[in-house]
């Protein structure tokens, strides 16, 4: 089944425990983020302190319930224009607020994930696979309707080889 609209802000206000997200690409073209890019592009910078918006305050209500939100993004050096922006204007800020952020960096090694696609996992027993065309523009949000097992295990490998976002950035230019 295809979630969008209404069904798919349903699994990020009805669950109970945890929204986890594991991405795989060095970018994603989404159309709502366009005009951010171009203004990153342009030298524009955020403080990610003062950001305050719909996504913020989702994340900080979540965090204060006790149902967090986390993901892991494995990504290779050199970071891309799009990873330095993503960690720049939406990483920063939404870490600031409680989402529990990680890097899975597999530059000088293998990557222990090799293969796994893009996917949502709420409360450890729903998955939904993100589908992306290979230059990162999204096709669809796919409810997955198998075992959950192996992205249990996903989460468990990314999580263990990953560091926390805070961590990764220090040093880095933005």
């Amino acid at each position: 089944m295809l979630l969008d609209g209404d069904n798919w802000a349903a699994k990020f206000r009805e669950f109970k425990h945890e929204a986890w997200r594991l991405e795989t690409l060095p970018q994603y073209l989404m159309p709502q983020e366009a005009e951010e890019l171009e203004g990153f592009r342009s030298g524009a910078r955020i403080d990610p302190q003062t950001v305050s918006n719909e996504y913020t305050d989702r994340l900080r209500r979540q965090a204060a319930e006790g149902r967090p939100q986390g993901r892991v993004h494995v990504v290779t050096r050199p970071l891309t224009e799009y990873l330095r922006f993503e960690f720049s204007q939406y990483y920063a800020p939404h870490a600031l607020v409680g989402e529990q952020i990680r890097i899975l960096d597999v530059t000088d090694r293998e990557n222990p994930l090799a293969g796994v696609q893009d996917f949502w996992m709420f409360d450890q027993a729903e998955v939904v696979l993100m589908n992306y065309q290979p230059d990162g523009r999204q096709i669809s949000r796919e409810l997955f309707e198998g075992d959950v097992t192996p992205f249990i295990e996903y989460q468990r490998i990314a999580v263990a080889e990953s560091v926390p976002f805070e961590e990764y950035v220090k040093g880095l230019d933005l």
